[in-house]
């Protein structure tokens, strides 16, 4: 793809000046140390002087403290009560895919509950040949497998449909993460059960209070649906399913119900009051749209944000951020600096796997001007992810779901970013 933005350099000439910067630097480092001496760098300092900490000390690794500020956050007016809370993922924090299970975006309905692997049951009942309870053991003898795959809540940047709104990247969209799941595949648990013609589609239940449920239609089960009991190689956290949840790739957040409790065959969907009242997608006209399960192609750039501004001046940019899409590979993502008058390919670091989050870096050398940062994501079935204009063109404002619009960072001179939207 041909890069068109007027004053872009090529990778050669951003390294050449790179290069070319980083050797006047380094003459004027050498000069400012020769006038004052670092003392970071000629004095023994105390953490050289004796002992660190033991191996003991921490059983579980955490975090040090100097990052103590990479953590979940809520926005305390957008949910009634802590039961019933939205906790966002600090994305703009992060590098890589893989999102840490211990600052991971979660959902909850009615809490999260405390369930042990030996009181656990999963039943599979309705149009089957034999309806069958597995134990957390019985589960651990079938085959297992292995898969990454986003989460993200149908609601995630629903709080921008009627404008900019929320300051911080992970306020707006840090309503998603991205593990590494191992698990069963559903479709084998349904072929033990012996699922009967008249089935079409499965109803999924957890074990907590909120009585979520959601039906999912019996293709989508037997095709890369999950039931999993580790994320990124460790057993679920209590807020995340432990010891079992459902894994649906590609789908919204909701469907992938924690603590699961019971897989129910039936003829028709169950009409459940998550996919009735809430989690449908009320238009303009009056209706609403039903069975949006998939989640479409969607970018954000991570860093420069509001909560991760340029705090190093002119020169050398790396500008980042995080792409995916329910329909398969990110094929492509595209940056502008300008607002959308001009883009370039960002470059995808990484595979790019299906369903997963997808990372992206642009190089620039930035001269100290304002950016109107925004990128584009491009699937494998070529959706190219609108703007958010277009989007309300069709759906109007009534909605909260499936905003995969094209967001802004308004990066000012003085390297403060701001939510903004471009008329």
């Amino acid at each position: 793809m041909t890069d068109d933005t007027p004053n872009a350099t090529t990778r050669r000439g951003f390294l050449r000046g790179t290069a070319a910067v980083a050797g006047a630097g380094l003459a004027a480092a050498s000069a400012a140390r020769a006038a004052t001496p670092d003392p970071l760098i000629t004095e023994v300092q105390s953490y050289a002087s004796g002992f660190g900490d033991p191996v003991d000390a921490a059983p579980y690794g955490m975090p040090i403290e100097f990052e103590k500020h990479v953590v979940r956050r809520n926005v305390e007016w957008l949910t009634e009560s802590p039961v019933s809370s939205i906790n966002f993922t600090p994305i703009h924090a992060l590098e890589g895919t893989i999102t840490p299970q211990g600052c991971a975006f979660e959902r909850h309905h009615s809490g999260a509950i405390e369930m042990s692997k030996s009181d656990y049951r999963l039943m599979i009942n309705g149009l089957v040949d034999q309806p069958l309870v597995f134990t957390f053991e019985d589960l651990l003898r079938f085959p297992r497998t292995m898969t990454t795959a986003f989460l993200e809540c149908a609601a995630n940047g629903g709080m921008e449909w009627g404008g900019a709104q929320l300051e911080g990247c992970q306020f707006t969209q840090g309503m998603i993460h991205n593990m590494e799941y191992t698990g069963v595949p559903l479709r084998l648990l349904l072929e033990e059960a012996g699922v009967q013609t008249a089935g079409k589609w499965v109803y999924a239940e957890g074990h907590d209070a909120s009585s979520n449920g959601r039906s999912i239609p019996l293709e989508k089960a037997l095709d890369d649906v999950m039931v999993a009991f580790f994320a990124n190689g460790e057993a679920l956290r209590k807020e995340h399913g432990y010891p079992v949840r459902l894994v649906v790739p590609g789908w919204e957040g909701n469907m992938w119900v924690k603590w699961l409790r019971r897989i129910s065959v039936y003829d028709q969907p169950v009409d459940s009051r998550e996919e009735t009242s809430k989690y449908t997608d009320l238009m303009s006209d009056g209706q609403a749209r039903k069975w949006t399960w998939i989640m479409d192609a969607k970018s954000v750039i991570t860093s420069p944000s509001p909560q991760a501004p340029i705090r190093h001046g002119k020169g050398p940019l790396v500008i980042t951020g995080l792409a995916w899409s329910g329909n398969g590979r990110i094929e492509r993502v595209d940056v502008t600096t300008d607002g959308g008058v001009s883009w370039q390919p960002a470059r995808i670091t990484g595979d790019a796997k299906s369903k997963a989050l997808t990372r992206f870096h642009l190089d620039i050398d930035w001269d100290g001007s304002e950016l109107m940062l925004q990128s584009r994501a491009v699937d494998e079935t070529g959706y190219v992810q609108p703007t958010k204009d277009a989007l309300r063109a069709v759906r109007g404002l009534n909605t909260v779901y499936h905003n995969n619009g094209i967001q802004t960072w308004w990066v000012k001179a003085d390297g403060e970013v701001e939510n903004v939207e471009v008329a």
